[in-house]
C-alpha cells in the first residue's frame, strides 16, 4: 500500500512540474541533480537497516536512483572519504563518533544533521542480577561479583557479553583501564546478544551484555545500565584523565550520546535536491525502536517494516521532502 502510494505522489509531483507548478522537487532534481545512484550503506543491526530502505524509498519516490552496500560500520568513514558511500544515516557517538569526527576534521565528510533521538551505549544487565549482586548499578559492585558471571571461557573471570567486533566499543580498553576482574567476548550478531539475553532471562541466570538506547529491548525487558566514572573527552587519550592515572577508557560512554548523518563532502553539489532531503531528516528516540521492532520482534521482512514505518509517519517524512 505504501509502494503505491509513493509511487501515485511521485506521479503527481512530475505532472505538477509539466504544468508549471513551482518548487516540485521531481523537477528541481532533473535539472539540478546527477543521475548516479545515491550509495547507501547497510550496517548489522536492525534500526539502521530499515532506515537506510526508508531513506532509500524517499529519495526513489523523488526520481533518484539509490544502491545498497554492505558495509563495515567503522570503515564506512574512510570509504565516504573516497565517495564509495555518499550517506550513514545513523552516526553512534558512543561507537562511532572518534571515527565520524576524524573525517569530518579532515573535511572530506559533512556532518549534515543531528536527530532529535538521544543515545546512550554502554553495559547493561536485566534488573534481577540487583538480587545476586548487591550494590548495582555501581561497575565497581558489578566486579566484585565478577565470578558469578563467568562461564567455562572465561572463568574464573566474569563474561562481559559484547557487541560485534565491528561496532568498536573498547570494552577491552575499558576492563583494562579499570582493572576489572572480566574478559570481554564479542557476540556475531546484534540478535546473539538478543537470543542469549532471552535464555538468560527465563532462566534468572547472571549475563551482562553491551545494549543501547533507543532499542525496543527496553520494551520488553526491565534491566539497566551498569553506572561507570563518568564519560569525558580526555579518557579517550590521556591517561592522566579518571581514576587510574596511567590508562585510557577508564571511564563510561556519553550518557546522551549524539545520533547524527553524515554525508560525502560532494553531496551538496553533485545532488543538491538530495542533500536538501537528508539535511532535513530527523528520527526521534520512538522512531529508531520501533524500526528495530519490526524486525526483531514483529518478523518483519526489512522492506516490509520500511514501507510500514513511512506509512505510519507520513506527515513527518513528507516534511523532510517539501
Amino acid at each position: 500500500m505504501v509502494g503505491t502510494n509513493m509511487r501515485r505522489w511521485a506521479i503527481a509531483l512530475v505532472a505538477g512540474a509539466a504544468i508549471g507548478l513551482s518548487g516540485a522537487v521531481s523537477g528541481v532534481a532533473q535539472a539540478a541533480d546527477s543521475d548516479d545512484p545515491i550509495k547507501i550503506p547497510i550496517h548489522n543491526w536492525s534500526s539502521q537497516i530499515v532506515g537506510a530502505h526508508v531513506l532509500g524509498k524517499i529519495l526513489n519516490g523523488q526520481g533518484f536512483e539509490t544502491e545498497f552496500i554492505p558495509a563495515d560500520s567503522q570503515v564506512v568513514y574512510t570509504s565516504m572519504c573516497e565517495g564509495d558511500i555518499d550517506v550513514v544515516h545513523e552516526v553512534w557517538q558512543g561507537a562511532f563518533g572518534v571515527a565520524f569526527e576524524q573525517v569530518v576534521g579532515e573535511g572530506c565528510v559533512i556532518d549534515a544533521a543531528t536527530h532529535d533521538a538521544k543515545t546512550r551505549e554502554e553495559w547493561w544487565y536485566p534488573s534481577y542480577v540487583e538480587e545476586q549482586c548487591p550494590g548495582l548499578p555501581d561497575w565497581e559492585a558489578l566486579n566484585a561479583c565478577a565470578e558469578m558471571f563467568s562461564t567455562a571461557e572465561t572463568a574464573p573471570k566474569g563474561r562481559f557479553l559484547g557487541g560485534p567486533v565491528d561496532w568498536l566499543k573498547h570494552d577491552a580498553e575499558r576492563v583494562e583501564g579499570l582493572g576489572m576482574d572480566f574478559e570481554v567476548v564479542n557476540a556475531g550478531s546484534a540478535a546473539a546478544i538478543w537470543a542469549e539475553l532471552a535464555s538468560a532471562f527465563e532462566r534468572k541466570a547472571p549475563i551482562v551484555h553491551f545494549n543501547w538506547t533507543p532499542n525496543f529491548i527496553e520494551a520488553i525487558y526491565d534491566g539497566k545500565f551498569v553506572e561507570f566514572p563518568e564519560y569525558g573527552e580526555g579518557c579517550k587519550d590521556d591517561p592522566a584523565w579518571g581514576p587510574n592515572p596511567d590508562m585510557t577508557y577508564d571511564c563510561g560512554n556519553p550518557k546522551d550520546g549524539y545520533l547524527k548523518i553524515g554525508v560525502w563532502n560532494g553531496m551538496p553539489d553533485k545532488w543538491p535536491t538530495v542533500y536538501g532531503i537528508v539535511s532535513k531528516m530527523n528520527l526521534s528516540n520512538l522512531d529508531i525502536a520501533v524500526m528495530s521492532k519490526l524486525v526483531d520482534i514483529d518478523g518483519m521482512e526489512v522492506e516490509e517494516a520500511a514501507d510500514q514505518w513511512l506509512a505510519d509517519n507520513e506527515a513527518k517524512w513528507m516534511s523532510w521532502v517539501n
